[in-house]
């Protein structure tokens, strides 16, 4: 069942990608814009760990949380909305975000994350998101 809105919840799909933090800002004006709140999304796994590095077992929700806040300081710094909530899943990415979407006013995604093949226009998880969020995408393209 899709939940209805009860009030602007505007989320963000983040994995470190230049795509995602164009989709970052962009949230945040969105939010800003619409006073909504900002509800800014990392899935994990330990099989994809966000960061590159090579594998490490203790991973986990601390570290991918850690990565999230460092991001978020360095695309925003202090210009934040005042209603913004972190949220580390660990989870696929398109389940997490359409999780998320349920009952938002909108959700942003960038157009491509950190894998798959160069050549596609649009990555997997903005592609699953599109098809099948509940509520309104808004596809952020990275600047070429």
């Amino acid at each position: 069942m899709i939940a209805e809105p009860t009030s602007r919840r505007v989320v963000v799909g983040v994995d470190g990608s230049s795509s995602s933090r164009h989709a970052l800002r962009r949230a945040v004006d969105e939010a800003f814009a619409h006073d909504a709140t900002l509800e800014v999304v990392m899935a994990w796994s330990l099989l994809d760990q966000m960061t590159g590095a090579p594998f490490d077992p203790n991973y986990g929700d601390a570290e991918a949380r850690a990565e999230l806040e460092r991001i978020l300081d360095e695309e925003l710094g202090d210009h934040r909305p005042p209603s913004t909530v972190v949220r580390v899943d660990n989870d696929l990415p398109a389940r997490a975000l359409l999780a998320a979407a349920n009952g938002a006013w909108l959700v942003v995604v960038g157009d491509r994350g950190l894998g798959g093949f160069r050549g596609l226009l649009l990555g997997s998880v903005s592609n699953q998101v599109a098809h099948h969020a509940p509520c309104p995408v808004l596809i952020v393209r990275d600047a070429c």
